[in-house]
């Protein structure tokens, strides 16, 4: 391809793509809210990042916890296949999405698990596709990208909370239930349930103080990040953002929210929860460091400046026992209690 050629390609490209800009930064222009799931509706399995290591063992616990929260499951077609650390290519990957979408039987998507690729299929996905068909998307962690990349061109609510092989706790089926099958507010979420009898590992720890509303938004911290400078870049202004990672070093985390800060993506929240991060801590010992920091005194003095509330310790992300949180959907924060509300129901 002649240079000329090749300018005109990505001219076009960008072009499309800026067609593709968030909806969602006028609050007036609606959000779309999928269909809410019945108990015997179908569910679509898909594998849109890694593969499962033990293929047959993964899909069977995937299927067997699905059938027993009541509904029926169909695996994508793709799903068995691998390409290295990915569950097959980049195409067959999003055809499954495209697929389970379009489909008229399946109520709702849910992937069986995350690790690495998600964020490669954006740029492949159909939106309005996806946009005339909305339906029930969940997962977290990789997944993030997903959740992040059609809310923001679509407009659709995407669902942060369990993979299809997540373990699933009565406090975890309890909001599965609430978030995807009632068409009523959720309401005020309630603590996980405390370590005998003692609020422990799961007790929240204010950073600011003070209380705001406003759409959720957020997931896996690494996969928000990448969205910046994109056509999927995450929207946060006015918004409550919830950030969960796990396995980053202390430095790993004071450097994303570093980026998110210089993107000027929190300055604008309206408030800001963490979860718990309980692996977010130094592996061993670092010549350059001759001391750390915690993750409160990293998350402390990046937010101390803002004085947005904010607060860390929520129940979600790479933990068993976890909600629902819908992208797009209004909720409350209470960050000197600790408290996050569900405003409005999530499916219609």
């Amino acid at each position: 391809m002649d240079r000329r050629r090749f300018l005109q390609k990505t001219a076009g490209l960008a072009i499309g793509l800026s067609l593709y800009r968030p909806v969602l930064a006028d609050r007036e222009n609606g959000i779309i809210k999928p269909p809410a799931l019945k108990m015997g509706d179908t569910l679509g399995l898909v594998t849109p990042a890694s593969p499962p290591f033990e293929m047959q063992q993964t899909m069977t616990e995937a299927r067997e916890k699905m059938e027993n929260l009541g509904f029926k499951v169909r695996f994508g077609h793709h799903v068995g296949e691998k390409w290295g650390y990915l569950a097959g290519s980049d195409q067959s990957r999003a055809a499954d999405l495209h697929d389970m979408f379009e489909d008229k039987q399946i109520k709702g998507i849910i992937a069986i698990r995350g690790g690495y690729g998600s964020g490669r299929l954006l740029k492949h996905l159909d939106y309005d596709l996806i946009r005339q068909n909305p339906k029930i998307l969940l997962g977290y962690s990789d997944i993030t990208s997903l959740l992040i990349g059609i809310h923001q061109i679509t407009g659709l609510v995407t669902f942060h909370g369990p993979v299809a092989t997540s373990t699933f706790t009565d406090y975890t089926k309890k909001y599965f239930y609430k978030t995807l099958t009632e068409t009523s507010p959720v309401g005020e979420i309630e603590d996980t349930p405390y370590d005998d009898n003692l609020q422990t590992s799961n007790r929240i720890w204010t950073i600011n103080t003070g209380s705001c509303q406003g759409p959720l938004v957020g997931g896996n911290l690494t996969l928000i990040c990448t969205t910046l400078g994109t056509p999927y870049e995450i929207e946060t202004e006015g918004r409550i953002l919830f950030i969960e990672d796990v396995g980053e070093e202390p430095n790993d985390l004071d450097r994303y929210l570093m980026h998110l800060d210089n993107a000027g993506k929190l300055e604008n929240c309206a408030g800001i929860f963490f979860d718990r991060m309980s692996n977010v801590r130094p592996s061993d010992y670092k010549p350059g460091y001759f001391t750390n920091l915690s993750k409160e005194e990293i998350i402390g003095d990046r937010l101390a400046r803002y004085r947005i509330p904010a607060c860390l310790g929520v129940s979600i992300g790479h933990i068993a026992n976890k909600p629902i949180l819908p992208l797009g959907i209004t909720a409350k924060l209470d960050a000197g209690k600790g408290r996050i509300s569900l405003l409005e129901s999530a499916v219609s």
